[in-house]
């Protein structure tokens, strides 16, 4: 396994969480040898308000450092920022012109060797299934501007303790998170070429095309509706019916 260095804040936060998680979940993680060496953009599925954290088990006991990308507002907080900064999260310029110019600091981390995770729905899915919806090009965009690989990650379980846009987890019985990690997508037809939208939408369609396969999978089923456009969604309320 390679060794990736975790900064001390970052190892103080596993030193008390992961112990937590360990008792409250339960893990069925396959894949872990397809993950590449170097910098590379890890993108999972999004499918509850826990998923930094139960993707960050996963990620901690690969032993690499769980770095996201967090609104530039949030790292200018007195205190929570300055946690942010320290654990070296990934600020997302939003007030910058341009999507390029948005993410330079995730190309710089995953040319430096880091290994950061962009969600390429953006957004926890509004699917009332919980299916991924269509992606942003934040992720894909990451990996043709490095030159890094994008890994597909699906997750299923986290719904099950917190379903999408409540507020209350049900942590008993204990559920089993599901991690399933895919081939690094390939992208090499589009390596060279200008990044217009319509390559990266298309890129970024074969992520999700990707993510939703490996959930079909682990589920046994297909999606029965079509794929939510993420562009336009409205506030999002919850789908919970249980």
């Amino acid at each position: 396994m390679e060794r990736r260095h975790f900064p001390r804040t970052l190892r103080v936060i596993v030193f008390f969480l992961r112990p937590v998680l360990m008792i409250v979940t339960k893990r069925d993680w396959q894949g872990q040898e397809k993950l590449p060496s170097g910098g590379f953009v890890l993108a999972p599925n999004h499918l509850s308000h826990l998923d930094p954290f139960l993707i960050s088990h996963f990620m901690v006991d690969q032993g690499i450092p769980p770095r996201f990308l967090a609104k530039d507002t949030l790292m200018a907080l007195p205190v929570g920022g300055r946690i942010l900064r320290n654990a070296q999260q990934i600020p997302v310029f939003r007030s910058t012109v341009g999507a390029a110019e948005s993410l330079r600091a995730a190309v710089a981390a995953v040319e430096g060797g880091s290994v950061v995770t962009i969600y390429p729905e953006g957004t926890i899915t509004r699917d009332p299934a919980a299916w991924p919806m269509t992606g942003r090009t934040g992720a894909v965009r990451v990996a043709l501007a490095t030159g890094r690989p994008v890994v597909p990650v699906m997750q299923w379980g986290p719904q099950e303790i917190l379903w999408p846009y409540t507020k209350r987890p049900r942590f008993l019985p204990r559920k089993t998170i599901r991690v399933r990690v895919g081939d690094p997508l390939d992208l090499s037809e589009f390596e060279g070429k200008p990044l217009t939208e319509e390559l990266l939408n298309t890129a970024t369609s074969r992520l999700m095309d990707a993510l939703t396969a490996m959930m079909s999978e682990v589920r046994g089923e297909l999606p029965s509706t079509p794929r939510i456009d993420v562009r336009g969604l409205a506030k999002p309320k919850s789908t919970y019916k249980g």
